[in-house]
């Protein structure tokens, strides 16, 4: 058995309405085929959950143009917080998510012309490639940028997320623990100083080191083709003390609660981890059931305490109405799912 990952999963969006803010994102970033919408308790995250089981309604969709999907995770019994403060351009956890394009001049002026608000004009990052932002009502924000694979063709201006910006107090202990773990070992650039392309964050104007990490080698696995490549930009603001985006609050509360990746060989991920410094948090052990989906989840904390989900996935569904579920257990785990497997999930799209 080999450590495998497969690349970007899901990024978990806490929020207080799973279907209307749903909605939303379909009209958005067409995240319109589900893979579970389901309700139950939390039971194994007490550690981050106040030391109760909660529970919750969590929908997992996707943009069949690939990328990772969407984790939309509300409450049910209880009032999810925002922060108290103002989240700002370094401080300390998931800030961003980024959303690939494959013309994001293109995608931008789409947006326009359906009247969804974006955050100043097209910028462009250190590396010279446009990007544009926006937020959702909640007041995340999303970081539109220029994807590298595709793995479907539609009309959709956008495929799912690319990755994510994320708020560190170190950018050498971060570097090792995005490259060592999660394989992040490609740095597309490495800047410090003070950068027009931010002045539309807040906080934009402040001094920061900016590391944006990619992966020299291809992802492998099932969903390695679906979910493709993905990159991390690490940001440390110099000239004050970031504050953890989650201080006070708990998981599942508003706003990007976990960055998820698909992996195999999850006993040797947990060896690894430990061996780094970074022990598993959370263990399912080996057993999860979403209803529709299955598998083994674990989460580790990064250097700052952001958190990062593993899954191993079991069990998938490719067409719900007639029942068709895939089992991975008895297959190769290096092997790519044949892509029109995968396509036929696209029937489950909700409009």
């Amino acid at each position: 058995m080999k450590k495998i990952i497969s690349g970007i999963q899901q990024i978990g969006i806490g929020n207080s309405d799973v279907y209307k803010i749903w909605e939303w994102y379909r009209k958005v970033f067409s995240v319109d085929v589900p893979i579970f919408d389901e309700e139950a308790e939390a039971k194994l995250m007490l550690k981050y959950t106040g030391g109760k089981a909660r529970k919750r309604h969590a929908v997992l969709a996707i943009n069949m143009q690939g990328g990772g999907g969407f984790e939309i995770w509300q409450y049910k019994e209880r009032e999810p917080k925002k922060a108290d403060f103002e989240i700002l351009m370094g401080d300390l956890g998931i800030f961003a998510a980024k959303i690939k394009a494959k013309n994001v001049k293109k995608a931008f002026l789409n947006f326009k012309e359906r009247g969804i608000e974006t955050i100043g004009e097209l910028q462009k990052d250190p590396n010279g490639d446009d990007f544009f932002i926006l937020k959702d009502y909640y007041g995340n924000h999303f970081q539109v940028v220029k994807g590298q694979d595709f793995f479907s063709k539609n009309k959709d201006f956008t495929g799912g997320v690319y990755g994510a910006i994320i708020g560190v107090s170190d950018m050498e202990k971060s570097k090792k623990f995005y490259s060592d773990i999660l394989e992040y070992d490609k740095i597309i650039y490495d800047k410090t100083g003070y950068f027009k392309d931010l002045k539309n964050f807040p906080n934009g104007e402040s001094k920061f080191r900016r590391v944006l990490l990619g992966h020299k080698k291809n992802r492998k696995g099932a969903f390695s083709e679906l979910l493709g490549s993905s990159q991390i930009e690490l940001i440390q603001v110099l000239d004050k003390k970031g504050r953890k985006i989650f201080k006070n609050r708990l998981w599942g509360d508003i706003g990007f609660i976990h960055l998820c990746f698909d992996v195999s060989g999850m006993k040797i991920i947990e060896k690894e981890c430990k061996e780094k410094g970074f022990p598993f948090t959370v263990d399912s052990s080996e057993n999860f059931d979403m209803g529709e989906a299955a598998g083994h989840f674990t989460y580790i904390e990064d250097p700052d305490g952001t958190l990062i989900e593993f899954v191993e996935t079991k069990k998938v569904p490719i067409l719900k109405k007639i029942s068709w579920y895939l089992d991975l257990r008895k297959r190769n785990p290096e092997k790519p799912l044949n892509k029109w497997v995968l396509k036929a999930m696209s029937l489950n799209r909700k409009k």
